[in-house]
């Protein structure tokens, strides 16, 4: 049986299946995204599919930030408040 691959959010440090959370990217161009499907080029790190957890988060995102490797301004962290509460609202 194969292993489904780890990761831990960057809020809370939990540690689920891949699949179960939400991946945000930098691309190699330098743009900050949401990955639904956890397979774009870049710098990766992953948040629960949760809203406290995601608000919580992008309130100061200093965590998502060193887990990028790189400052968030603030439209960036707008965007992506955005785009990660719509797409849990969608499930």
């Amino acid at each position: 049986m194969k292993k489904k691959p780890q990761r831990s959010c960057v809020s809370c440090r939990t540690v689920r299946d891949k699949n179960e959370l939400l991946r945000v990217v930098v691309t190699p161009d330098g743009d900050v995204v949401y990955d639904p499907t956890g397979k774009l080029a870049g710098r990766g790190a992953y948040l629960c599919r949760n809203e406290a957890c995601i608000t919580a988060e992008l309130k100061k995102a200093a965590k998502l930030s060193k887990g990028l490797k790189k400052p968030l301004t603030e439209d960036e962290i707008k965007a992506l408040a955005k785009s990660l509460l719509e797409s849990i609202k969608g499930e």
